[in-house]
């Protein structure tokens, strides 16, 4: 029997969403046991976690009332939806109400790296603009950008691009015949036209470490990656010895493969901007996005009544 009341909460959730959801319901942290495994929690009925976090098949084995996995984010990779369908347990995540946000932040990485928005800003700070003339930064408008992934925040960077003065190419599993940018199958060629590489696409094995040496080569050193999709999507090895190289011009990273603890060799470069998975979080997402997860847990809860 569901435990009605009760979500059980299996990762590190933000604070906001913490206080919107324990005004209502009664909050129960749980996490695996050093050996890996998740202890039994009968009559309960709803999980929450992340998109970073996921949600496995022994994680369910452990919940054999569970009905609904809610999930903070977009990506559904890191859910075992193969094993959620088998056992009957919806899953709710928090689509399109970030799609807006995510790419207004793609387009604002893509100002910030070809721009040195950073670098200017810390050149100011620093006391340097008397004495000193900053180096030049790199023009915007009328350049390429290759997006990786035309989804709804594909698209959406594309609209926001094109409507910029930007030339708009993609690549992807297949080509969309109802847009109207053009398709380029292979991502080697997609980054060799390109000045900006926009990542965009899910996470997972069919993705990962899909930006790797050969693809960096081809963007080439006047050419800028932007990833605002998964961290895993890029092999970071790769990257940084390109940036090393100056085989590329710079890059804009909201994600990252490890994330909070990412590798700190990328803050040596003045030319890659660093963000906290960062994208999405605006006041006005972060309010839809408590508001859908809670109108998922009410269903649910009325559901078992």
């Amino acid at each position: 029997m569901t435990e009605t009341g009760t979500v059980l909460v299996v990762t590190t959730i933000p604070k906001d969403l913490r206080d919107a959801l324990s005004a209502e319901y009664r909050l129960q942290d749980h996490q695996k046991a050093p050996d890996g495994t998740w202890a039994q929690q009968p009559g309960i009925g709803v999980a929450l976690t992340t998109s970073m976090a996921g949600a496995d098949a022994a994680l369910m084995d452990a919940l054999p009332d569970l009905k609904l996995i809610a999930c903070q984010g977009v990506g559904l990779d890191k859910i075992d939806l193969a094993a959620a369908e088998a056992r009957g347990i919806r899953v709710a995540n928090t689509p399109d109400v970030l799609t807006e946000d995510t790419a207004d932040f793609g387009i604002a990485l893509i100002y910030a790296t070809a721009r040195s928005i950073v670098r200017a800003d810390q050149f100011v700070r620093a006391g340097r603009w008397p004495n000193e003339r900053i180096t030049p930064s790199r023009r915007v408008s009328g350049k390429t950008v290759g997006i990786v992934g035309l989804g709804r925040i594909g698209q959406t960077v594309a609209r926001k691009a094109e409507g910029l003065g930007l030339t708009v190419l993609y690549s992807g599993p297949r080509a969309k015949p109802d847009v109207g940018y053009r398709f380029v199958a292979d991502v080697v060629d997609l980054a060799a036209q390109a000045d900006f590489l926009v990542l965009t696409c899910p996470g997972g094995p069919a993705t990962d470490k899909m930006i790797d040496a050969r693809v960096l080569e081809a963007l080439g050193p006047d050419g800028i990656l932007i990833n605002i999709a998964r961290g895993s999507v890029v092999d970071e090895a790769a990257l940084i010895d390109a940036l090393e190289r100056k085989a590329i011009a710079g890059a804009g990273l909201d994600v990252f493969a490890n994330e909070p603890k990412f590798d700190e060799t990328f803050l040596k470069f003045e030319n890659v901007v660093l963000q906290p998975h960062y994208a999405s979080i605006t006041f006005e997402t972060r309010k839809a996005i408590i508001g859908l997860l809670q109108k998922a847990i009410a269903e649910t809860f009325a559901q078992a009544t």
